[in-house]
């Protein structure tokens, strides 16, 4: 199993995909926990929500799953969100707090993981940010995720449909995240936040380099949004995906367009 999947556009908009993978390697299933073989914290469906919404995208997708390493947190280990419950980067619990692994791995572990699952994922996105920029002058790096809508171990409440993270403006042009705010708040039954719980993770917070020419947005998707239920075994709701796939293709078409404008002022 190779640890990353390219689909190569001539578009200026790469979509990142670090979550929807589900492999496990045998010997690092077997350490998992029965809730942790469920593998519930999985982008699902992310890989079908977003095809073909966007023909000229390049899609760089992780094949691993977040159990084995995530692939959107920095290879430090550091938290992204100091002071509030979240995982790292080999979690150690789930995003409802229940313990993965009946034997956790080690630090020698993790190093390997690191290099085996880790570094080759983020070396093909940066190779095709790079081959982006250099066709376009601008690449735009939109970093595709969901999750559960309700996690009390993370947030209080039920989370909102769209996510927006641009770590607080500083990972992406004015005009990018003020196009992606407006359309999400004006999609009809669906309620939106801008930088919220979700400012956007290590990929959208290390690529985000607007000043050079890459751009980077980070959306996280309320699963309730397309799934059937949130539950396993996470099925695809159609008919809310329809829904939703309009409004998600409508971002990325303005992205696109925006690029262009864009790339003609460096």
């Amino acid at each position: 199993m190779t640890p990353v999947e390219v689909i190569r556009g001539d578009g200026p908009v790469v979509l990142a995909m670090p979550h929807t993978g589900t492999h496990v390697p045998k010997a690092i299933l077997a350490r998992l926990t029965d809730a942790g073989r469920t593998l519930a914290d999985t982008d699902w469906h992310i890989d079908r929500l977003y095809d073909g919404l966007l023909p000229d995208a390049t899609v760089v997708r992780a094949t691993f799953h977040r159990y084995v390493i995530d692939a959107n947190r920095p290879p430090s280990g550091e938290s992204l969100y100091p002071g509030q419950n979240t995982t790292g980067l080999v979690p150690l619990t789930g995003f409802d707090g229940t313990p993965l692994w009946t034997d956790p791995p080690t630090e020698a572990e993790t190093g390997a993981r690191r290099r085996d699952w880790h570094a080759p994922y983020h070396a093909a996105l940066a190779a095709e940010l790079e081959r982006v920029r250099a066709r376009h002058g601008v690449a735009i790096l939109y970093d595709c995720h969901s999750i559960r809508s309700r996690l009390p171990f993370l947030f209080d409440g039920l989370l909102p449909d769209f996510n927006i993270g641009t770590n607080g403006g500083v990972t992406c042009a004015a005009p990018i995240e003020a196009a992606v705010a407006r359309i999400c708040a004006g999609a009809e039954g669906y309620t939106s936040v801008l930088n919220g719980r979700f400012r956007g993770g290590w990929t959208t917070r290390h690529y985000g380099r607007p000043a050079e020419g890459l751009h980077a947005i980070q959306m996280e998707l309320a699963q309730s949004t397309h799934l059937a239920a949130e539950a396993p075994p996470f099925a695809y709701d159609p008919a809310k995906a329809d829904r939703l796939r309009r409004h998600l293709g409508a971002i990325l078409a303005t992205l696109q367009d925006l690029a262009s404008s864009l790339g003609a002022t460096r």
